[in-house]
């Protein structure tokens, strides 16, 4: 290999690092089409397969196609690694995949696995009684899916000494999904096993994943392969034209022709560096008859040795591409009328094509025979005979296995040929033969189990005119997608769908604006996802719909809270509960109840929350959705806790905990563990606290919830400033902020760089956490969130009156903790209040000036006593006894 010496060497050593360390590492080639990109991976390979006293490397490659579906090449991976060829029977295909996975995985909770895979695959299988539970939250799902890819992969990689390296290549990956990249990301940050993931992309990657060279922080190494340098270009052309030069082995077969020099020069000059550009030259020179090829006789009989001879008269007529564009003009000229118009059908079927697709096009205006003989044959010998000439000239490429059962597939080697092709069709041709394609691919068996076969359906139906039908095939293909929880090609299919079908069909369009709004906010796109809800609400109301309404309105009304625009979500929340009401929806009354309580709570109305929620659990407890009334158990230890009523606070969340864990509900799992480590804070057993974090954290990380991450952390660093390690809390805290900005959630936010306000208070670093505290106040107050205003008022004053700034700064943290104290007074938040009652008389005792006031003495004194009664009667209550007998 010529010229590539850095881009190997990087391989070789990343090859090295993985199975000395055992941990998983990746590099990414960026590059330009043709520049090279799979040879250097190809040639490490090769490579790693010859190294002395090493096993062989276990390879699974795939390569992402242009418009392939959501999970295209990850699908062929596993394609790959099972051996589960397109068009194999599918109980045949489920047995292999159930012995392998079986085999891989021990039979550990082998029922989840294929649920998860079976999609990937287009296979069913039943659900488990954990993937039951979670079945209707998309969320939940997503995570597992994640965590179930990453563990199989974990089991692949393991005993890599004896086994060989796992390396996984990924090609092409500009042209992957969205959501295959998004899992790709996931594995190549968390995947914990000795594995070397090696992918090849375009530049343009980088503008669709700017965070794309950030993954795996240092274990991800990034290259730019370039062109070649002028004389590895030159000693690479004398290598693609070795042949004439050659001599054949018999005696008497003579000596080869000379190459002419101003050829390698011209082409090298030309090429510009590019490889594959040399390489279409050299076809463009065999097409142009420049070079002729014969076989010669060798030594073995049996064995010929093709040799090429160079016409020089031809030389001077041919022109040379200065370009791609111009190679891929002067390829297609070669062609005869033939070749092209066969091309230009199979360019209309799209980047792959099929053998009985090119049958019907080619039929296309045809009379058909008054009697359809079977045994007269069809033009499908002919064609293949065609295609197998265009394979043997790389122009398109059979493909092992077909996606459609008993039909051949093809593709084009060079898309950009394709789509040249594809350009030359005129307008009224082209209308025919998508309409014929669509009308094709209507009868494929299998067509309907994958969204990317409906999408090109769909696709081709648009093509054709077909404006309606059309409409309605994206918003089946979006159907399909969302079902297999690939969201963002759903999302695709959705937009597409709903702008062709403008104000037909409203219930298709009712459907498709809430699912396109549920799977935008599952992107984190929340206020095109509001858009679609309100325009899903003004067509319920047009139509008087009142469930569907209601629906609407609480999907409105939980942005809005999420996002700390508390006003419109009361207002959206409590409509949403009337229209359920007015439509005898129990399912959606308990829905709203148990989200206007979580309101209040949010507010500090915990008397309010406590009576929606209770409601709301009562009614999910007569519905038997167990998921759910883990939730509503979830939210009602949360008011329990901030009211001061620990014994049940702990009981809800611990039956929360139990339903959780039982019905795999992971997400669910986190959050309930984060709430029991702040009761663990509130009763000062900061061990204990930490453990049941760093719990969280580790199942948060696995499923890659980062509204979770982002929550854990925050608490894990408050628990390390609670404990004096003021360092810690700080790196901890930062990554909280980074992800909470990321993420966009306000709430999140303030709670972190309110926690950075009290660990840089912790160091000593006072104008930092002024700077700090203030800014976690004004997004509490953007927010409107009156508890945590208020936390945020007595950490303004804590720093305050740590500033040793003059008198009017000690008047201003007193100020701050009186207005703290009568906000937590005014909702009822028990342990706040006494947290604050603390504050305070530690800041009476400390200040100079009144430290000889022995009326302010005895008011430390007495707010020190309402702190202790408080956090005594907390712990009686957390043991069960009533502490109205103790405190009156």
């Amino acid at each position: 290999m010529f010229g590539r010496q850095p881009e190997l060497r990087l391989l070789e050593q990343t090859y090295d690092a993985v199975i000395a360390s055992g941990q998983a590492r990746v590099v990414t080639l960026f590059g330009a089409s043709g520049v090279g990109k799979s040879r250097i991976v190809q040639e490490i390979l090769v490579r790693a397969k010859e190294i002395p006293g090493r096993a062989v490397p276990r390879v699974l490659r795939s390569t992402a196609r242009p418009h392939g579906g959501a999970f295209d090449v990850l699908a062929r991976l596993l394609r790959v690694r099972f051996d589960i060829p397109f068009g194999i029977h599918d109980d045949v295909a489920k047995e292999r995949l159930r012995e392998e996975v079986s085999s891989l995985l021990d039979d550990r909770k082998v029922g989840d696995v294929l649920y998860f895979l079976g999609p990937l695959l287009d296979l069913e299988f039943d659900k488990s009684p954990l993937i039951a539970a979670v079945a209707d939250d998309p969320v939940q799902l997503k995570a597992l899916r994640r965590a179930v890819l990453k563990r199989l992969i974990e089991a692949e990689a393991a005993g890599h000494a004896t086994r060989g390296l796992l390396t996984i290549v990924l090609e092409d990956l500009h042209n992957a999904h969205d959501d295959s990249l998004e899992i790709i990301e996931y594995l190549a940050a968390h995947v914990q096993a000795p594995l070397m993931m090696v992918v090849t992309a375009r530049p343009e990657l980088l503008a669709r994943r700017a965070g794309w060279t950030a993954i795996a922080g240092e274990r991800h190494s990034t290259l730019e392969v370039g062109p070649l340098p002028d004389l590895d270009a030159q000693r690479m052309m004398e290598q693609l034209l070795a042949p004439v030069t050659a001599s054949g082995g018999a005696a008497g077969a003579g000596d080869g022709d000379e190459i002419p020099q101003e050829l390698i020069d011209a082409a090298v000059d030309m090429a510009g560096g590019n490889p594959a550009l040399l390489e279409k030259m050299v076809r463009i020179l065999h097409d142009s008859g420049v070079l002729t090829a014969e076989d010669m006789p060798t030594d073995d009989p049996d064995i010929h040795e093709e040799r090429w001879h160079v016409n020089l008269d031809r030389l001077s007529a041919v022109s040379l591409p200065l370009n791609v564009q111009e190679a891929v003009s002067a390829r297609l000229s070669a062609l005869s009328p033939t070749e092209r118009g066969m091309l230009e059908r199979a360019a209309a079927m799209g980047a792959v094509f099929w053998l009985g697709g090119l049958v019907v096009l080619g039929r296309l205006g045809a009379r058909a025979p008054e009697v359809w003989d079977p045994e007269l044959g069809d033009e499908s010998g002919a064609i293949k005979a065609v295609l197998d000439d265009l394979v043997a000239r790389d122009y398109v490429l059979r493909m092992p296995d077909s996606t459609f059962p008993g039909e051949d597939e093809y593709v084009f080697k060079h898309n950009l040929e394709r789509e040249a092709l594809e350009k030359l069709i005129p307008a009224a041709s082209s209308r025919h033969y998508h309409q014929t394609i669509a009308d094709w691919l209507e009868f494929r068996i299998g067509v309907r189990s994958h969204e990317e076969h409906v999408a090109q359906l769909a696709w081709h139906r648009e093509k054709a005119g077909a404006t309606s039908r059309a409409a309605l095939t994206w918003i089946e293909a979006g159907d399909i997608a969302r079902a297999r929880y690939a969201n963002s090609k759903a999302a695709e299919c959705y937009e597409r769908g709903l702008e062709l079908l403008g104000d037909d069909d409203a219930r298709t369009r009712l459907s498709a604006l809430h699912h396109y709004g549920d799977v935008l906010c599952l992107l984190g796109q929340y206020d095109a996802g509001l858009a679609q809800f309100n325009a899903m609400q003004a067509l319920a109301y047009a139509l008087d719909l009142k469930a569907k309404a209601g629906a609407a309105h609480n999907r409105i009304g939980r942005l809005y809270r999420e996002s700390g625009r508390l006003e419109e979500a009361t207002r959206h929340l409590h409509v949403g509960l009337q229209l359920f009401h007015l439509a005898g929806d129990e399912r959606g009354v308990a829905s709203s109840l148990d989200d206007i309580g979580k309101l209040a709570w949010m507010r500090g109305d915990y008397a309010a929350a406590l009576d929606d929620m209770r409601k709301a659990l009562t009614s999910r407890k007569r519905l038997g959705d167990r998921r759910s009334i883990a939730l509503s158990l979830n939210n009602l230890g949360l008011v329990l806790q901030d009211s001061g009523h620990f014994k049940e606070a702990l009981e809800a969340f611990e039956q929360s905990l139990r339903i959780r864990r039982e019905i795999g509900d992971l997400v669910g799992v986190v959050t309930t563990l984060n709430n029991l480590g702040t009761v663990a804070q509130d009763q000062r057993d900061e061990p204990r606290a930490m453990a049941l974090f760093q719990e969280a954290l580790g199942i948060a990380r696995e499923i890659g919830d980062r509204h979770k991450i982002v929550l854990v952390l925050t608490n894990i660093g408050e628990t390390f400033y609670r404990t004096g390690d003021a360092q810690r809390a700080m790196d901890t805290l930062k990554e909280s902020e980074i992800l909470a900005d990321e993420i966009g959630d306000r709430l999140l936010l303030a709670e972190a760089v309110r926690g950075l306000g009290k660990a840089s208070l912790l160091r000593g670093d006072l104008l930092k956490a002024r700077e700090y505290t203030t800014r976690a106040l004004t997004l509490f107050e953007q927010v409107r969130s009156k508890v945590q205003i208020a936390v945020a008022l007595r950490t303004l004053g804590e720093v305050t009156a740590a500033g040793g700034w003059g008198q009017d700064h000690v008047v201003k943290a007193r100020q701050y903790f009186l207005r703290a104290i009568a906000m937590f007074e005014e909702c009822g938040n028990e342990v706040e209040l006494a947290r604050t009652f603390r504050a305070y008389a530690d800041f009476l005792r400390k200040v100079v000036e009144y430290q000889v006031d022995a009326a302010l003495q005895a008011e430390a004194a007495a707010f020190d006593k309402r702190a202790d009664d408080v956090f005594a009667k907390l712990r009686i209550s957390a043991i069960g006894i009533d502490p109205g007998a103790f405190f009156s």
